[in-house]
Parts: C-alpha cells; sequence; structure tokens
C-alpha cells in the first residue's frame, strides 16, 4: 500500500516538476512541495483552532494553563510531526533501505529542536513583540523550515 500510495504522490509532483528542473534537481523540488503542503496544513490546523477551536483563549488543563497560540501550535505539531516524516522518508528522501528506528529518533531530535524553535520564537513574538498570533506562526514556520530542511538532509535522511 506505501507503494502506491508513493508512487501516486510522485506522478503528482512528477507532473508539475518540467517547469522546476532548470533551477533544482527533483529531490528538492520534492522536499519544497512535500514539506509545503505539510506546513500549508500545518498553518491551516493553526489558524483552524486558534481561532475557533480554542477562540482565542486559554486553555486550562488540570496541571496548567495553556495560551491559545500554544496550544493551537501543539495541535498542529501532533499532526505535522508525524505525516512529515512519512513524506520525507518515503517521498522526498526514498530512505526505505534505512532502517525506521535509525532514522525516527534522528528525525523526532530535529523535530524536537524545530519545536522548540516555534515554541520560543512564537512566545517572544506574541507575548514579548505583541504580535497577532497568526502572523507571528507565519514567521515562525519560515525561520523553523530554514533549519529543518538542512538538519533533515544533512543529519535524518543523508
Amino acid at each position: 500500500m506505501i507503494n502506491s500510495v508513493v508512487s501516486f504522490i510522485h506522478g503528482v509532483l512528477d507532473w508539475f516538476y518540467p517547469p522546476f528542473k532548470r533551477i533544482m534537481p527533483v529531490q528538492t523540488f520534492r522536499y519544497a512541495a512535500c514539506g509545503g503542503g505539510n506546513v500549508l496544513l500545518d498553518f491551516c490546523i493553526y489558524t483552524f483552532s486558534y481561532t475557533f477551536l480554542f477562540n482565542q483563549s486559554f486553555v486550562e488543563t488540570p496541571i496548567l494553563t495553556i495560551t491559545p497560540h500554544i496550544a493551537s501550535f501543539l495541535l498542529a505539531f501532533c499532526v505535522s510531526f508525524p505525516l512529515g516524516f512519512l513524506l520525507n522518508r518515503y517521498v522526498v528522501f526514498d530512505s526505505r533501505e534505512t532502517r525506521k528506528r535509525e532514522q525516527l529518533p534522528k528525525y523526532f531530535g530535529v523535530a524536537m529542536m524545530a519545536f522548540l524553535i516555534n515554541y520560543f520564537c512564537l512566545k517572544v513574538f506574541v507575548e514579548t513583540f505583541d504580535l497577532n498570533a497568526i502572523v507571528a506562526r507565519a514567521i515562525t514556520i519560515v525561520v523553523a523550515v530554514a533549519f529543518s530542511y538542512y538538519a533533515q538532509k544533512h543529519f535524518t535522511f543523508k
């Protein structure tokens, strides 16, 4: 089943690739497309949960109170982390020959670093600079994606 899904995604991406052939290799295009789609999904989940699910209100848990921008980020991360791993492993870097138990801890480590970058950037942008949470998330995504690409390419899926 994974092979057929990967083949389908490759077919779709390869159909859009020709105009980009002169400016980037196929792997970079696939990373940009898969990563872009995953980031877009993450941003949509963040925006929806911040605006409607958490209604821009604090989230009370038995242990602590979470700000709405951080709660929305946590929810979006729970979706984008596993999806990002699967897309990178099977579609972008086609690293099926490497064992998941070797890649997943590396990917998790890089994801945790990106998680911390996201968390601290959101805290600073929203709580210190009083930026709108959705604008702050968009800026934070740019910073985290730059870090993630370099780390995933040269560490996790090399």
